[in-house]
């Protein structure tokens, strides 16, 4: 199964590498990443393939809002076709 993770928050180095760390150590693989910055605010946007983790689903979405908390940013989870339902016109 594939999700979208949004990151979003005031930039500061490490974001990429604390985030794509945190889905690595619990088996959730990165298939594409977008990221951008508009003056000091950044955005990132990973598919990940989450069919090897062990964890549910809320627990994925606890250990991304911890890791927000920790370092001062938004991270979401959804599942794919809950995402694409949502931005479809």
């Amino acid at each position: 199964m594939r999700a979208i993770v949004s990151v979003v928050g005031m930039d500061r180095m490490g974001i990429i590498a604390k985030v794509s760390g945190l889905l690595y150590s619990i088996d959730i693989n990165v298939l594409d990443i977008s990221q951008s910055i508009l003056k000091e605010y950044f955005h990132m946007i990973m598919l990940v393939d989450v069919s090897k983790c062990s964890k549910k689903f809320s627990e994925i979405s606890g250990s991304l809002d911890e890791l927000g908390a920790q370092i001062g940013m938004s991270i979401k989870i959804q599942h794919e076709d809950i995402f694409n339902a949502m931005h479809k016109i």
